[in-house]
C-alpha cells in the first residue's frame, strides 16, 4: 500500500520553492568593453547633457513658452526671491537648493510658518527636471512651468493665490518693468509668472563624469562604476530609469513584487505598522501615488547620490539600501552587497554641476 504524502507537507514544500525560485533564476552579468557599454547606453537615449546654449535649446525649449535670456533671468530672479510666500520667508530656491542637489534633504517639505506637507511627502529635485515628462510623485503637471505654480498656491508650502502674487508684483516697479521686458503687457499675470520660472529651470541641466564617459572619455569613471553601469543596463533598472535624465520619463507601480517570505517573517514577529504599509519601509503621511493606485513619476537619477533621503516619503536614508529595495522589489533579483556598491559608483558617477549657459545678463 502506497503511503500518501500529506497535505501540509505539500503546502510546505510549495511554499519553500516559491521563496527560493528567485535566489536561483539570475540573469547573467555580460562583461563588456568601454565601447560596448557606452554603445549599450547610447542606443537607449542615454544622451549626455548639451554643453551649449543652441543645443540646450534643441532639448528643453518649449513651443508654447519659447525660453529667452531675459525670460531666464527673470525667472532666476523669481525662483530667489521670498516675495512669492505668504510671510515673505520661502522661496523656491528654499526647498530646492542647487548645491545640494536639488533638493532640501528632509524627509518632507517644510513651508511657511513651519508647516510640514500634509502627505509627508520629500521634494523632488529640480535638477535636470524639464527633461521629464511630468512633475511632482504623482505625475499631476504636465511640465515646469505647470509645476512652478504649485508649491506658490500649496497652503502648507508658500501660501499665495494668483491673486496674491500679481497683487503683491504688480506693487513693484522694478518687476513690472522686467515683466514688460519680456511679455510685453503692462500686467504681471500668474501665468507669466509660472512662464519665467519654467523657462529658468529648464537651463538647471547638469553634467559630470558620466556625461564625459558617454562622449569617449573611457578615464572619466572608475572600474567599479562601470560594473555598476553594466549591472544598471543589464539587470532592468534601465526600463524604468531611462532617458538623458535617467528617470521621469514614466509612471510606475512601486512595489512590483512582494514576497511570501515577508508575510511568513510577520507571523513570528507582527510589526502592525509595517505590515499595513505597501511599501518595504513604513507609509508615513499615507500618500499612495497617482489616484492611490501606487503609481508614481519615476525619480531622476542624475545627482542622486545629493539628495538623501529616498522615496516619496523620505523613509529610506541611505542610497545603499535605496538600490538594495529597488533591485529587490522593482527587477526582482536583489543584489549582492558588492553589485550595491557597484551601483552605488556608478550613481556617483551622476552627479554634476549646474552648466553655465552663457545666459547671464
Amino acid at each position: 500500500m502506497k503511503k500518501l504524502i500529506h497535505p501540509v507537507t505539500i503546502t510546505f514544500v510549495v511554499v519553500t520553492l516559491i521563496i527560493l525560485l528567485p535566489f536561483f533564476i539570475k540573469k547573467s552579468i555580460p562583461v563588456l568593453t568601454d565601447a560596448q557599454l557606452r554603445s549599450r547606453a547610447l542606443s537607449t537615449a542615454f544622451k549626455p547633457i548639451p554643453i551649449t546654449y543652441e543645443d540646450l535649446l534643441k532639448v528643453v525649449d518649449n513651443p508654447e513658452n519659447p525660453m529667452s535670456k531675459e525670460k531666464i533671468a527673470l525667472g532666476k530672479k523669481l525662483f530667489n526671491d521670498t516675495l512669492l510666500s505668504d510671510d515673505k520667508t520661502v522661496s523656491c530656491a528654499s526647498c530646492h537648493k542647487l548645491k545640494e542637489g536639488g533638493d532640501d534633504n528632509l524627509p518632507t517639505a517644510i513651508g511657511v510658518r513651519g508647516q510640514a506637507n500634509p502627505s509627508h511627502l520629500n521634494s523632488p529635485t529640480v535638477l535636470n527636471a524639464a527633461l521629464a515628462k511630468a512633475q511632482f510623485w504623482d505625475g499631476r503637471a504636465k511640465d515646469v512651468e505647470e509645476q512652478a505654480g504649485g508649491p506658490i498656491q500649496a497652503p502648507f508650502e508658500m501660501h499665495m493665490t494668483p491673486q496674491d502674487v500679481e497683487k503683491r508684483l504688480n506693487s513693484h516697479s522694478e518687476y513690472v518693468a522686467k515683466f514688460k521686458n519680456v511679455f510685453h503687457e503692462n500686467n504681471v499675470t500668474f501665468e507669466q509668472v509660472r512662464k519665467a520660472i519654467g523657462a529658468y529651470e529648464r537651463t538647471l541641466l547638469t553634467r559630470g563624469a558620466y556625461d564625459r564617459f558617454l562622449e569617449g572619455d573611457n578615464n572619466a569613471i572608475s572600474v567599479q562604476a562601470k560594473r555598476g553601469m553594466t549591472l544598471f543596463l543589464t539587470q532592468g533598472c534601465k526600463g524604468c530609469h531611462a532617458g538623458m535624465s535617467v528617470g521621469g520619463q514614466s509612471m510606475q507601480k512601486f512595489p512590483l513584487r512582494r514576497y511570501v517570505s515577508e508575510y511568513i517573517g510577520l507571523w513570528f514577529e507582527p510589526d502592525v505598522k509595517l505590515r499595513e504599509s505597501p511599501f518595504p519601509f513604513l507609509n508615513e503621511g499615507g500618500f499612495m501615488g497617482k489616484d492611490g493606485s501606487q503609481l508614481f513619476r519615476v525619480p531622476i537619477l542624475r545627482n542622486v547620490t545629493k539628495t538623501s533621503p529616498y522615496f516619496h516619503n523620505g523613509k529610506v536614508e541611505k542610497i545603499e539600501e535605496a538600490v538594495r529595495i529597488m533591485s529587490k522589489y522593482q527587477v526582482g533579483n536583489e543584489f549582492t552587497p558588492e553589485q550595491i556598491d557597484d551601483v552605488v559608483a556608478f550613481l556617483k558617477t551622476l552627479e554634476g554641476d549646474v552648466v553655465e549657459y552663457n545666459i547671464n545678463q
